[in-house]
């Protein structure tokens, strides 16, 4: 069966309007190529920050999810979101069907913090499931989110799954909790295709522009091999004056780019999955 997917390299901000603007162009962009699925980067709509207004960005998400499903368009979406039912804050993939129905979000796991200190898992830590969002006691001062255990869907029948930026390729300057592996965890779950949004820190010096992009790539391209898996992914391209952090595209199960784009500046792409 095969499933069009389609990409959106657009800049992330603090700024909920600007960000609502951005994700809407990929939209159009998405429903003109006819694809199935539309991925976002990390945070796309409400900013990588746990800090937002919650009631602005849920009219946001009701405006994005409304026009896809207007236009019969899947969403894998990147957006920080504060969940009704526990009032906690998550950094989710949001992934909705084309009539707009929430098939559930994938929350990230690996979440960023110090090599030194304590990780999350330990007690009252932002990583442990029924833990608060925020460590009380301050001893853990990574992302303040919430998680969620690792999960399979399925879009149009097609198993599925999601991974934020982090998750895929566990850097190990800022991944204080062993690597999972959750790449070759959703294969063994029965995944075909990883939706990746990501959000990376980038600068113009060398380690960020040379090292740190041949690690995410090599990660991207390696796992996707490693675990038979079609990779589906997108970096926020802000600020436009430099390249973004990792590569956007689409790697096939034996870790080649089917389609990539320059990795610099708001991008668009999509393809065709043969399954």
């Amino acid at each position: 069966m095969p499933l069009r997917v389609a990409g959106a390299q657009i800049p992330v901000t603090r700024n909920l309007d600007d960000n609502l603007a951005a994700v809407l162009r990929a939209v159009d962009f998405a429903a003109d190529e006819q694809a199935d699925i539309l991925l976002t980067p990390e945070g796309s709509l409400s900013g990588y920050t746990h800090d937002f207004d919650p009631a602005a960005l849920e009219e946001n998400l009701r405006t994005v999810v409304s026009r896809a499903s207007g236009k019969g368009l899947g969403l894998a979406l990147g957006t920080c979101c504060r969940e009704p039912e526990d009032g906690r804050v998550y950094n989710q993939v949001r992934f909705y069907t084309s009539s707009g129905v929430h098939l559930g979000s994938h929350c990230k796991i690996l979440l960023c913090g110090p090599v030194t200190g304590p990780a999350p898992g330990a007690p009252g830590t932002p990583g442990t499931p029924g833990s608060p969002v925020e460590d009380p006691a301050g001893a853990w001062t990574g992302e303040p989110f919430a998680t969620k255990p690792l999960q399979v869907f399925r879009f149009r029948d097609i198993p599925i799954g999601g991974l934020l930026c982090n998750d895929l390729w566990a850097n190990p300057g800022c991944t204080p909790m062993p690597d999972p592996h959750l790449t070759q965890r959703l294969s063994d779950l029965g995944a075909r295709i990883i939706f990746h949004a990501v959000n990376g820190g980038r600068s113009p010096d060398e380690f960020s522009r040379v090292v740190a992009w041949q690690y995410h790539e090599s990660n991207l391209r390696m796992r996707a091999r490693a675990g038979g898996l079609w990779v589906v992914t997108v970096d926020n391209s802000h600020p436009t004056d430099q390249p973004c952090s990792a590569p956007s595209g689409v790697v096939d199960p034996d870790g080649n780019w089917a389609v990539r784009v320059p990795p610099q500046g708001e991008r668009f792409f999509a393809y065709t999955i043969g399954l």
